[in-house]
């Protein structure tokens, strides 16, 4: 009996790992698309679980001593996952920067899932390299316009690397940083290099004190991570002050940098911003470049929130100057409404990224197009696949609409269309450069907090909006009543905007104190009519 039962379980194992022939394969991928068209369709944002009550859910550590039947596990995560998630997709949910995806996003993610390449090396992405490659050519054209001859040379070549993708905007400024200290400390006169001595050594070989980083006070935390990882701690990570715009003060940096000169202190890098991820703005680039390339700095641009401008003929006048910089971060998960896992890092001098290059006998070869010789991560997905979709599909005009709409969006709302509720009064805290403004708000016996307008992006619906936000510990709801004989958009959290007729008329208050929960609604996505495997 025991043998029978053995074979039995080898059997439901190895049923897993067969496609052709298991009616399984297509059964789950009916029920999972079923359950994901439910989700993306719900106009709730989430349950009104209680957190505390959805942690019990999963505060079990033994595993499971039998394997799960299929049918069980996905009655589990429609039950316990799929209900109680965030619906990013709502047009009443007000996020971070994550929004509604392109539709062509599932199924070509199913598809890397499916072919499964490791773009470590090119035997385990034959086809996958030369277009991740390609990828990154199109975005380093978009940022910087060289010559075709430059990109004729430059953008399947073994010794070139006109970027790296990377899976989010930390990591590909950790990446910026880690190639311009190993450049500024490079091996000389015998001198292995700080990647070989470390930097105690080189700091004290090329006489230096000790090694900063310089940007405006508004920085991303991704920074922060960035200096202790190299080295210099986050006391090396120097904040500028910023003008009454939040741009970087160019001559208080100007200071900075003599002080750091005059204290023996070596200079990594200077960081521009572009999109303060706090208020949208935007760090005056071309008089950082110029000061940058003065001194002979690594000029870094963090672009994860404002680089999709460049699509924009009519605002990408406002990043003027990233055409100079050094190198740039771009993350796909924000303007470029892809999913999280797409960013991109590009490079000025293709030849950069070989102060990190590393290789491996049984893997990466020196003389190959690897793309894991030049990057911080090993093994890693086929993502490129959906950047390279999205500008062949959306395209730069479909992106440059995209940007125009979400300013356009912003501005308007920043320029007084907020309501005109006796209980609500609502304090801009500065100008909105991109589709990014922070206001601030008291509503009825709310404090004043901080509410941000991210992303624009565009969606449909049927009945008007209930959008919601948290301030301090409690969450209101906004009911948002949109003239829709216009077109059809919402103010989507996160990402939206209105595209308001009048958008002083527009706003309607009500005190709803339970979290994500519409009024009448209980906030659970429904379930019970979800294909069943056979």
């Amino acid at each position: 009996m025991q043998t029978v039962e053995l074979l039995d379980k080898r059997e439901q194992v190895m049923r897993l790992f067969t496609a052709n022939g298991n009616s399984d394969s297509s059964e789950i991928h009916e029920y999972l698309f079923t359950l994901a068209r439910k989700i993306c369709e719900a106009s709730h944002v989430s349950s009104d679980i209680k957190l505390k009550q959805l942690v019990g859910k999963f505060d079990g550590s033994k595993l499971p001593e039998e394997p799960v039947e299929i049918n069980t596990y996905l009655d589990y995560l429609a039950e316990n996952v799929a209900a109680h998630s965030t619906h990013t997709s709502s047009p009443r949910f007000i996020g971070h920067m994550t929004s509604a995806l392109p539709f062509f996003v599932q199924p070509l993610s199913q598809f890397i899932t499916a072919l499964n390449q490791n773009t470590v090396k090119t035997e385990t992405a034959k086809a996958c390299t030369p277009l991740e490659r390609q990828t990154l050519a199109f975005m380093h054209r978009l940022v910087y316009d060289l010559p075709d001859e430059f990109y004729r040379r430059h953008t399947q070549a073994a010794d070139s690397t006109l970027g790296i993708m990377v899976s989010g905007g930390t990591i590909g400024n950790i990446t910026a940083l880690w190639c311009a200290r190993n450049v500024s400390l490079s091996s000389r006169n015998g001198f292995p290099g700080v990647e070989a001595a470390g930097l105690t050594a080189a700091l004290k070989d090329y006489g230096y004190e000790g090694a900063v980083v310089i940007g405006s006070s508004l920085m991303h935390y991704s920074l922060e991570k960035t200096a202790d990882l190299l080295g210099i701690g986050t006391c090396g990570l120097v904040r500028v002050a910023t003008d009454k715009h939040n741009r970087m003060d160019v001559d208080a940096l100007r200071r900075t940098v003599a002080e750091c000169r005059a204290r023996r202190l070596l200079i990594i890098a200077i960081i521009g911003i572009a999109g303060t991820t706090d208020v949208g703005s935007i760090d005056p680039l071309a008089e950082i470049a110029k000061l940058a390339q003065e001194e002979g700095i690594h000029f870094h641009v963090d672009a994860a929130w404002g680089g999709p401008l460049l699509f924009s003929r009519r605002y990408k006048h406002l990043l003027s100057g990233i055409e100079q910089a050094d190198s740039v971060t771009i993350d796909g998960h924000k303007q470029l409404y892809l999913p999280l896992g797409v960013g991109i890092l590009v490079f000025r001098n293709p030849f950069l990224a070989q102060a990190i290059q590393k290789q491996a006998r049984y893997i990466v070869r020196a003389t190959s197009i690897d793309l894991g010789k030049r990057a911080l991560e090993g093994s890693r997905p086929a993502n490129a696949l959906l950047l390279h979709a999205a500008l062949h599909l959306v395209g730069p005009q479909g992106y440059e609409f995209l940007i125009d709409e979400g300013i356009r969006k912003t501005r308007y709302f920043a320029g007084g269309g907020t309501g005109n509720s006796p209980s609500a009064t609502f304090v801009h805290l500065s100008p909105s450069s991109i589709n990014i403004t922070g206001i601030s708000s008291t509503i009825g016996y709310l404090r004043p907090q901080s509410w941000q307008i991210n992303h624009a992006s565009l969606c449909n619906f049927s009945s008007p909006p209930v959008v919601r936000t948290q301030f301090g510990q409690r969450k209101i709801s906004i009911e948002v009543v949109v003239d829709t004989r216009h077109a059809r958009r919402c103010l989507r959290p996160g990402r939206d905007c209105p595209d308001i007729a009048d958008t002083r008329r527009l706003v309607h208050h009500q005190h709803v104190p339970v979290a994500g929960q519409v009024p009448g609604d209980n906030g659970m996505l429904p379930i019970g009519d979800l294909p069943r495997l056979t």
